[in-house]
């Protein structure tokens, strides 16, 4: 049985990866491809086994029109005995028209499907803003019997600026709730480039719920922030979170890891906390960085000190 490696290329030019593992112990793995044309998955029983498991394309994009270019950050979720998997796409018309789309497996099997395209993300009744401008990287997380949904969208002029967002799901593919600001890149070192919150994560730990995400542009300066409120207040208020005034992870250039970001958490066989992320190998970026292949999806041991807050170290 392979093991686990750390902090090292394990699953190569896979950005913006996600891991989930299944109540029966089934690992799977989904993440953008350098193509950003389809969604692809791979399943295992170890975590260690998704590096040399299969890929199966479960979607492709479309010839025209919406989710036809740039396929972003895909997320398979289990949600009310159901698999569904959540994206953002373009237009081909529009390249930079991103929105946020959700699939549907109508069959039990992730891997088999078949998947139904369920459309756009719908926002609640009365909110006019949601997903109508430059919409990415939504994940879902429950507390307290309630659902979840974060996500980056842009606001603004000229560049714009990417804000984090958060709202309580109705459905799997409907908001209750009109969207509420979570945080904005507010700090220097999420201006880097461009102004950026964007690939949030949660966990779980302690009483409190931990919720990361990445800032800045995606080349070297790419690192992670975090959020944190306590399990069972009211997440829809933002005075119920608490953001770090400095990044939790960054690019360490003795070690040669680069833009680390766009996490997501899970656990090994025994319980331990695994964060999974990308980054670089290299410093300097040959051509656009959004079109260079070399993000690789990554693990790092997630521990906790004697408060409760994890630690993100690249030390093994």
């Amino acid at each position: 049985m392979p093991d686990l490696i750390f902090n090292q290329p394990w699953i190569p030019q896979r950005a913006d990866p996600y891991v989930y593992r299944h109540t029966d112990g089934t690992y799977y793995f989904t993440a953008s491809v350098p193509e950003y044309d389809g969604i692809r998955l791979r399943h295992a029983s170890t975590l260690a086994g998704l590096a040399q498991a299969p890929e199966t394309e479960v979607w492709h994009k479309h010839d025209s029109g919406i989710m036809s270019i740039h396929i972003w950050a895909p997320e398979l979720h289990y949600l009310d005995g159901k698999w569904y998997l959540y994206y953002s796409g373009g237009d081909k018309d529009d390249i930079w028209e991103i929105r946020p789309y959700v699939l549907e497996c109508l069959g039990p099997d992730p891997m088999a499907g078949p998947w139904a395209e369920r459309g756009k993300l719908t926002p609640a009744a009365g909110d006019d803003f949601s997903f109508e401008a430059f919409s990415l990287d939504g994940t879902v997380f429950e507390d307290a019997g309630r659902r979840y949904y974060v996500w980056s969208e842009k606001v603004g002029v000229g560049k714009q600026i990417a804000n984090l967002y958060i709202a309580r799901m109705s459905s799997p593919t409907s908001l209750e709730t009109v969207q509420v600001l979570l945080s904005g890149p507010d700090y220097d070192w999420e201006r880097v480039g461009f102004w950026v919150n964007e690939g949030p994560a949660a966990i779980h730990h302690a009483g409190h719920i931990y919720l990361t995400y990445s800032a800045s542009e995606t080349g070297a300066k790419y690192c992670m922030g975090m959020l944190t409120a306590r399990e069972g207040t009211d997440l829809l208020d933002p005075l119920n979170w608490k953001k770090e005034r400095w990044p939790v992870l960054q690019s360490d250039y003795g070690k040669g890891i680069y833009g680390p970001g766009h996490n997501c958490f899970t656990t090994d066989e025994q319980g331990n906390d695994i964060m999974v992320y990308h980054a670089r190998t290299e410093e300097k970026i040959v051509g656009n960085p959004l079109y260079n292949p070399n993000r690789h999806a990554m693990l790092m041991r997630l521990r906790w000190d004697q408060a409760g807050r994890p630690l993100f170290s690249y030390d093994d």
